[in-house]
């Protein structure tokens, strides 16, 4: 027999922890959205496996504009003629609003800082992402650097981004954002000290702030830790009030989106991120997700998912990628329950809202409507769904109030068809098969026309013609009402009682032309039950069809034991 090799964990070691006493993030509370930058069309580009073309880049780049973006990174016009066409088609047709930031990205090194700043040329505003590798791999490994070079590096590039902005006659607006590339990696101290050099170079104020970039570029540590490093960092870098801090968080550990919310609680200002956390090997953070959480907790999250769907289609037409079913707030089954018991609850707390200022429905943290989905999806039947669901859809969609009882028997019914098919029934099928198995059954016995006449104050004499399993026949008996009446001349003509046990009834719609629906059920003389339904624009009429219906199902068996 094969043995099979297990996974060797000893080759792996903790990521480091900070010594950080008396920390305050913990304690801090989020209450306004952080600056958004948009990162899709680079670090996102980057990582699709076809990059996008010239046109899909621009019909992208409008997409983020609407939603509300006001820095947007779009590219590596170094890297190739179609970043550098792009940055400059953008500009050249002036669809850069006056509002909105353009970022490069650009190594430390000169032919690519004029390469990138030519490309730049002429925007309105830009900031230009000056970033090189610091972690003890990259500086050991690849680079071969000490912790001088490497700040060295750092420093010349700033200096020739500095010297040709000062030289720029264009009238852009600048920033300027360094990145310690690999920061996950890096030391807490020389972290601090080689931003602070570039910090010094640059000399920045409260006024006029430098962007500092700290990116999990591989996410190594628990979110918990990148917040203690954010919190340390700003206790540290004797530029702190000059600096705008910026995130950028990759997902290698599925933590990309907690890693981002705790380190704004760290002091974090700014974040960088993707729609639907596109992005190098397990993507960058969701900015959907995140955008979304602030929203749910009633901060203005300052970009607008209102009409998700269309952020779906743009991402998916451009990418070439999917949103995952599951995705939050995006995914197609996230407002979706199947859980019978999950079904009852929202369907009462859907029917409760309307009476409540803020949003409390059981499973759905927030209102499907405000990101453009419809009521429809919320509820979705299968073998696992319940009463709740079934009556959700039934009331919701199709204005039928059926009683509880009843419910629960064509719950029944609901999972065995479910079960029969290995699959869900749409709204239409639901309703489609609650018709076939109780609404006015007319065989083996129709109602071909009735009379009512008063005998007394309490007696009712029915007078009905009927079609039995083919032959007419005409009879009448005297009962305390019409329908009483009526089940006693059935009685009479079956051979067996009939005793009304629930009867329920309402208008259908609103209006003249509404019709009325009777829910029936009744017990025969060995105690089964039996369950029927009529519908009519007549209310005594629907209300003899759902008798008839019940009896039918009576004769035919259809109906389980109550």
């Amino acid at each position: 027999m094969t043995s099979i090799k297990k996974m060797d964990y000893r080759k792996y070691r903790p990521a480091p922890t900070v010594d950080l006493p008396n920390r305050q993030w913990p304690s801090n509370v989020l209450t306004k959205a952080p600056e958004w930058v948009s990162v899709d069309l680079r670090d996102g580009n980057q990582a699709l496996e076809i990059p996008m073309s010239l046109e899909e880049k621009i019909d992208f780049y409008h997409h983020l504009l609407k939603i509300g973006f006001k820095t947007i990174e779009i590219g590596f016009p170094a890297a190739s003629q179609t970043e550098y066409d792009f940055c400059r088609y953008l500009i050249e047709n002036n669809l850069i609003p006056e509002d909105v930031a353009l970022q490069v990205l650009t190594q430390a090194r000169e032919h690519i800082i004029d390469r990138t700043m030519e490309a730049i040329k002429g925007a309105p505003k830009a900031v230009i992402h000056l970033y090189n590798s610091t972690s003890t791999v990259q500086r050991d490994v690849v680079f071969r650097m000490n912790r001088e070079e490497c700040i060295n590096l750092a420093i010349a590039g700033t200096k020739m981004i500095k010297e040709r902005i000062e030289k720029d006659t264009s009238g852009t607006k600048f920033a300027f954002e360094y990145s310690p590339e690999s920061y996950s990696g890096t030391e807490d101290d020389f972290a601090v000290e080689i931003c602070d050099a570039v910090c010094d170079i640059w000399q920045p104020s409260p006024e006029n702030k430098i962007i500092i970039n700290l990116p999990t570029t591989v996410e190594v540590t628990m979110p918990n830790v990148y917040a203690d490093r954010i919190e340390y960092f700003m206790r540290n870098s004797k530029w702190s009030d000059s600096i705008s801090l910026s995130i950028h968080a990759h997902n290698d550990r599925g933590t990309g989106v907690a890693t981002t919310e705790l380190g704004l609680l760290a002091g974090a200002d700014r974040v960088e991120g993707t729609l639907f956390g596109n992005g190098e090997r397990t993507g960058n953070a969701d900015i959907v997700t995140l955008a979304m959480n602030l929203f749910s907790h009633g901060i203005d999250p300052e970009l607008d998912f209102s009409h998700i769907n269309e952020s779906i289609d743009v991402y998916e037409r451009n990418t070439r990628m999917t949103v995952s079913p599951r995705h939050p707030y995006a995914g197609s089954l996230v407002y979706t329950a199947f859980s019978g018991s999950h079904q009852d609850a929202i369907s009462k707390g859907m029917a409760a809202q309307a009476d409540k200022r803020f949003w409390e429905v059981p499973y759905l943290p927030i209102d499907p409507a405000d990101v453009g989905r419809n009521y429809e999806a919320i509820i979705r039947i299968n073998s696992q769904s319940g009463r709740g669901g079934i009556d959700f859809v039934l009331e919701q969609q199709y204005g039928l109030q059926v009683p509880k009882k009843i419910l629960q028997i064509f719950s029944g019914v609901i999972k065995d068809e479910s079960d029969r098919r290995h699959d869900e029934l749409n709204f239409d099928e639901i309703y489609d098969l609650f018709f076939e198995q109780y609404v006015n059954i007319f065989s083996p016995i129709k109602l071909i026309n009735y009379g009512e006449e008063m005998m007394t104050d309490t007696e009712t004499k029915a007078s009905v013609t009927l079609e039995v399993q083919g032959n007419t026949v005409k009879r009448s008996a005297v009962g305390n009402g019409l329908v009483a009446a009526f089940c006693t001349l059935l009685e009479k003509e079956l051979g067996t009682s009939i005793q009304i046990t629930s009867y329920h009834q309402h208008a259908m719609t609103t209006g003249r032309e509404s019709k009325a629906i009777t829910y029936v059920m009744i017990k025969n003389g060995d105690g089964s039950s039996y369950i029927g339904a009529g519908v009519s624009a007549s209310i005594s009429k629907s209300s003899l069809r759902a008798v008839v219906s019940a009896v039918n199902n009576m004769l035919s068996a259809r109906q389980p034991r109550g």
